[in-house]
C-alpha cells in the first residue's frame, strides 16, 4: 500500500482552519498551570463518565458533581470554552475522516458520535 495520500491527508490536516485554531488556543489556554490543571482533570473526569456510560453503568455521583463544577468554572472563560469547543470540532471532522477511511475500507467500526 503506498502512503503518500495519507501523508498529503496528515498535512491537509495540519493547514486546515480547525487545527490552526485549536493549536493557537491550546497554546494560550495550556500556559496558565492553574488553567491547564483543570482542562486535564476535566478530561480525565469526562473519560471515566463516558466509560461508564458505554459500559451501561451509572456514573459515580462525586464525579458528576466535580465534572460539573469543573466544566462550569472552565466555559465561564471566553478563551478556555473557544479552545474546547475548538477541541471538539476538530474531533469530529477526524471522526468523519475515520468514518470516510473505514466506509472505504469496507470496516465495520462504529465511532461514538458519527452517525453511520
Amino acid at each position: 500500500m503506498d502512503y503518500s495520500s495519507t501523508y498529503r491527508l496528515a498535512q491537509d490536516i495540519r493547514d486546515s482552519e480547525e487545527y490552526k485554531t485549536y493549536h493557537e488556543l491550546k497554546e494560550q489556554v495550556m500556559a496558565e498551570e492553574t488553567t491547564a490543571a483543570l482542562v486535564k482533570e476535566y478530561r480525565k473526569l469526562q473519560m471515566t463518565i463516558q466509560m461508564s456510560a458505554m459500559s451501561g453503568k451509572a456514573a459515580d455521583e462525586e464525579d458528576m458533581q466535580r465534572f460539573s463544577g469543573i466544566s462550569s468554572l472552565l466555559f465561564s472563560k471566553p478563551e478556555v470554552s473557544r479552545f474546547l469547543l475548538s477541541e471538539m470540532q476538530l474531533q469530529q471532522a477526524l471522526a468523519d475522516i475515520f468514518k470516510i477511511v473505514t466506509e472505504a475500507a469496507d470496516l465495520d467500526i462504529a465511532v461514538p458520535g458519527v452517525e453511520g
